[in-house]
């Protein structure tokens, strides 16, 4: 039988781990983490409880939401048995965002994989709620992992989708310089073209807006590409620098009831429109954490905001589509 013993290494590992964490180092974190489906991780926070590639692929995300801290550790200990090894630290976190110093407790387990340590478990706990520590309550990995429960067919009453409003900048101003007539023909033309976007994106348009849309897709990537094409295309007309559009996306849970949907999803997807600039596209950080990866590099880095409606300061990502 293996031996208990205490474990430098591992010790060595876990502070490795702790720095990546405050350094927001993304890299380091996914490199650390094992690829197995039995990971799993537990926070404090209710809800806060991953396993599998959903975590895996999730877990940088879910550190940017984190902001600046200073890290005060405590005590740490390591021991191994074999193959598997486990640590405990207790630290006092003190965040910059509102000054607010929390004593943290977390354990780890880790296993040889090809002769690496990898984690396999973590638990992070704290007396304090995140909303109240750091005034931000992270939503970004909850709503992935029930987003990869379920999914959502359009003639289903309810589900996860991607929902998509789009806004011609300052058009009140456009309609008394243009007048009536001249602005309500342009804007027919916009919004015939907005629809057939949509639809070749095997997206659906649920209503027009006066001069905006809102569009639901049962893909995320579907709902990008359409963004991305309509700005393109708006672009390339002869009213292009008439029309200036703006583009938000956010995915989770919608209710349908007749012809039009409703949920939180909805009204965040309409706050981050509210956040875009002329032709402009943002999405939200479940929308992004959804799309795994960047290979083109069309995002820019997460952007905190407010968005009306919703507490503390929520996460978006630009999307470059020039």
């Amino acid at each position: 039988m293996s031996k208990i013993t205490p474990s430098p290494e591992l010790a060595a590992v876990v502070r490795r781990w702790n720095l990546a964490v405050q350094n927001q180092d993304q890299a380091v974190l996914m490199n650390m983490l094992s690829k197995s489906e039995h990971l799993r991780y537990q926070g404090s926070a209710d809800g806060e409880c991953w396993s599998g590639t959903v975590f895996r692929d999730g877990f940088a995300d879910h550190v940017r939401e984190i902001p600046e801290f200073d890290w005060d550790e405590h005590s740490l200990e390591a021991f191994e048995c074999g193959e598997v090894g486990w640590a405990h630290c207790s630290a006092t976190l003190t965040f910059a965002s509102n000054g607010n110093s929390t004593p943290h407790r977390f354990t780890f387990v880790l296993n040889l994989e090809d002769g690496i340590w990898k984690m396999v478990q973590l638990h992070v706990s704290n007396p304090m709620s995140n909303l109240e520590k750091i005034g931000v309550e992270h939503e970004a990995l909850n709503a992935l992992v029930e987003a990869a429960r379920i999914g959502f067919q359009q003639d289903q009453s309810d589900g996860i989708a991607s929902v998509m409003f789009t806004d011609i900048a300052d058009s009140s101003e456009l309609t008394r310089k243009l007048g009536d007539h001249e602005w309500a023909d342009i804007i027919s033309r916009h919004l015939e073209l907005a629809e057939g976007i949509i639809v070749s994106h095997r997206g659906r348009l649920v209503k027009s807006l006066g001069d905006g849309t809102m569009s639901i897709f049962t893909s995320v990537q579907d709902s990008v590409d359409a963004a991305v094409n309509l700005q393109r295309r708006n672009a390339s007309i002869d009213t292009a620098k008439i029309l200036r559009l703006r583009i938000g996306i956010h995915t989770g849970e919608v209710i349908q009831k007749d012809e039009d949907f409703f949920g939180t999803v909805v009204n965040k997807a309409a706050r981050v429109t509210d956040v875009s600039g002329p032709n402009e596209i943002h999405v939200s950080d479940v929308t992004r954490l959804m799309l795994d990866t960047d290979p083109n590099g069309r995002f820019g880095p997460p952007k905190p905001v407010l968005l009306k409606g919703f507490g503390g300061r929520q996460t978006v990502y630009s999307l470059n589509w020039k």
